[in-house]
């Protein structure tokens, strides 16, 4: 045991722990001090009777007030008369002078602290009702514009971001990009999501829904699954389950987030969702501007609703009795199931799935006219034949590209893979493919260089595949690398007369503009689809269960087929009668692609209608297609 500290060692010990709890403390401090020279000047006075020149002797209480109003105004003591009183009042008022002055330097310090705190983004987020993201990627800015028009016809709509970034760059950075953020307000934190006490800061237990973004940086994947482990195994978190969306680029790891998310989480899976999208878009032009149609919430969305109207009814029947919506499926139970059988007769309790423009236009109204059924023609049978691909470049998604083309093709299809990468021969090896339709064959050669380009007669492919090197390279350099491929591309088909099916990947949907210059028939804009899917998954609980079930290829899927199959090109037709025709086959119609030469396509949709309004008749011609949910391709 060692001896007790001295007294005074233990006074000057709790002084310093005072002095080391903050502003307050200090304040604290020059306040008894203040009183203290007071006091004793009061009672100075009041003992040694000093007045002013020609005045009385004060008494303590008036002593006291004489020296308060000197330790606050050194001006006071101007008038003051009398040599003993002077000189009393002088140190008073220097002390008060010593006093204020670092009273002034303490509350300076503690609100430039406060304001550096502010700064810093660490104070709690009050909010109820908002929508939560975490983590930074370039993906951001698309899910908070998309966000900001769902969130149009909400009361005081609020987005919460949270990363471990500077507040002050991301609200900046936020401010550049989305310069009109309407009725939103966007608030920035900083901070680590994975942490529980960071987490809190944002108030995930009042939100109306949280977006956890892939980060920037290494093995991103695993830092999204431990953020959505923190959100749902929070000790003080809500009784009532999330809605989740969070981003995952491995599909290895797929499984193990739905361990940790459960039903309140719906997983995008970036990866897969854009290397689908690439392919089949490569065999169907026209087909992105549908998925980016369906996607954002600028023009016609997917709903989830009951419609007691219909109950009793079957599907095929009430794809007729809207006359502004598109019925695609039902959500039995939760279950989803997009194009069932015509004959399924919808329950009590089942929801349908509907294409609208809003949900406020979600109502029946049959078409006023009957569908003209000398218009509709039989079912076409056409015979699959084997096709050529051609893949430009090399990514993380390649090998998903092949695998999934390779569940569509005929027998003896065959993708040649031409990219400037070292070890190519191992990557294609690696690939592994569905059944034996499709061979693969590979070649490295620079995918930039026209002479290259030349070598491998392009025109003779069926399709052309464009990916970036988005492993290598920063987003532009790779987008500059595509776009020189697209550019030749263009060249080498305009010297050969012919048209050449080309799709591209980019990264930056900002460069898409540009790349229209090639003429190419789809961009997939992977950063952008990607960020489509986080804010409509954000806002429908259904969204990520849809999109699975229109990519999958054991279900309905979307496809483009030509628009004389279905109905006579000799008079105008209007879409009930499509509809129909597209109903006789198991089908739902969604809606047409149509490319006319001086036509304005305000929203750079390709010619690309969904949800037309089914009593507008149109006179359509040999080019034009049908869009359609069906299940065979």
């Amino acid at each position: 045991m060692t001896d007790r500290a001295p007294l005074g060692a233990r006074l000057r010990y709790a002084f310093d722990k005072t002095m080391a709890a903050g502003p307050i403390a200090l304040i604290g401090w020059l306040g008894v001090l203040s009183l203290a020279v007071v006091l004793v000047a009061g009672a100075f006075l009041a003992v040694t009777a000093i007045a002013p020149e020609g005045g009385e002797a004060l008494s303590f209480g008036e002593g006291s007030w004489e020296a308060l109003m000197r330790t606050l105004d050194s001006g006071t003591m101007g008038g003051d008369a009398g040599w003993g009183f002077r000189w009393v009042m002088l140190l008073v008022t220097l002390a008060g002078i010593f006093i204020v002055s670092a009273l002034i330097g303490v509350l300076s310090s503690g609100l430039e602290g406060k304001l550096d705190e502010l700064r810093k983004g660490r104070s709690k987020v009050l909010e109820r009702d908002h929508t939560v993201i975490l983590n930074w990627s370039p993906s951001i800015f698309d899910v908070i514009s998309e966000l900001v028009i769902a969130n149009e016809s909400r009361k005081r709509p609020r987005i919460v971001v949270m990363a471990d970034r500077d507040k002050v760059e991301m609200e900046d950075e936020i401010a550049d990009k989305i310069p009109d953020l309407r009725n939103t307000r966007v608030i920035c934190r900083s901070g680590d999501p994975t942490d529980l006490y960071d987490l809190a800061i944002v108030n995930p237990q009042t939100s109306r829904a949280v977006v956890v973004l892939s980060p920037e940086g290494e093995d991103p994947d695993s830092r999204v699954i431990k953020t959505v482990l923190a959100l749902t195994n929070d000790p003080a978190r809500r009784p009532e389950p999330y809605r989740i969306a969070a981003e995952i680029r491995d599909l290895a790891k797929a499984d193990l987030a739905r361990v940790v998310g459960g039903d309140e989480l719906q997983l995008v899976l970036a990866d897969d969702l854009i290397s689908r999208i690439v392919v089949h878009s490569s065999r169907q032009t026209g087909l992105s501007a549908v998925y980016s149609e369906l996607l954002d919430f600028d023009g016609c969305e997917i709903y989830v609703v009951e419609q007691p109207d219909l109950v009793g009814r079957r599907f095929g029947d009430a794809l007729s009795a809207f006359d502004d919506c598109v019925p695609i499926g039902l959500s039995v139970g939760g279950a989803i199931e997009l194009n069932p059988p015509m004959e399924t007769v919808i329950g009590r309790g089942d929801k349908v799935i509907v294409i609208a423009e809003d949900d406020d236009a979600i109502r029946i109204k049959p078409p006023a006219r009957a569908p003209d059924e000398a218009a509709i023609r039989p079912a076409v049978e056409r015979p699959r034949l084997p096709e050529r691909a051609l893949l430009l470049g090399w990514n993380r998604r390649a090998p998903i590209i092949a695998r999934e083309l390779s569940r569509y093709v005929a027998p003896g299809s065959v993708l040649t893979v031409v990219a400037d990468v070292p070890d190519l021969e191992e990557r294609v090896g690696a690939v592994e493919l569905v059944g034996s339709n499709l061979r693969l064959e590979y070649c490295v050669a620079d995918t930039t260089s026209r002479t290259v380009l030349d070598g491998f007669d392009v025109p003779s492919y069926d399709h052309v595949l464009v990916l970036g090197y988005i492993e290598t390279l920063a987003a532009q350099a790779a987008d500059t690398r595509t776009l020189v491929t697209l550019l030749h591309l263009r060249k080498i088909a305009e010297a050969a007369g012919r048209h050449v099916s080309v799709v591209s990947e980019m990264v930056d949907v900002r460069n898409r503009v540009l790349a229209e210059v090639s003429r190419a028939d789809d961009f997939v804009v992977s950063n952008k689809l990607v960020s489509l899917m986080l804010a409509q998954a954000a806002e429908n609980e259904a969204m990520s269960a849809i999109f699975a079930g229109l990519l999958d290829e054991a279900g309905s899927e979307i496809y483009l087929r030509p628009m004389s199959d279905y109905v006579a090109l000799d008079r105008p037709v209007d879409f009930h009668t499509v509809t129909a025709a597209a109903r006789a086959r198991g089908e739902v119609a969604l809606g047409w692609r149509r490319r006319r030469s001086g036509e304005t396509d305000a929203r750079n949709m390709g010619g690309v209608v969904i949800n037309p309004a089914k009593s507008t008749a149109v006179a359509f011609e040999e080019a034009d297609r049908v869009v359609v949910l069906g299940r065979d391709g």
